[in-house]
């Protein structure tokens, strides 16, 4: 069946949402592995060259910035702080 081809190589992970923590998918395999996605399709699917250009350009840019940001985030809201432990 393809719907259990599909869910074979994710695993259901938990993230933030805008108040509220939402059920997302882990890529075991593929492009896109270790990432959490919304659809367990979109693991497998081609990667967008220029998006991906796009967004490496940005993080060298701004990754102090990102990485501060983040590291505040995490410590502090606590959604965040929930998510670690439904995460493991």
């Amino acid at each position: 069946m393809i719907v259990a081809e599909i869910l074979e190589g994710v695993s259901t992970a938990w993230k933030r949402g805008k108040g509220t923590t939402t059920r997302k998918f882990r890529c075991k395999s593929g492009p896109r592995k270790g990432r959490v996605m919304a659809s367990p399709a979109s693991c497998n699917k081609p990667i967008n060259k220029k998006k991906s250009a796009s967004l490496t350009r940005t993080k060298g840019r701004l990754s102090g910035q990102q990485g501060f940001k983040s590291k505040q985030t995490r410590r502090r809201n606590p959604y965040s702080r929930r998510l670690t432990r439904l995460n493991k």
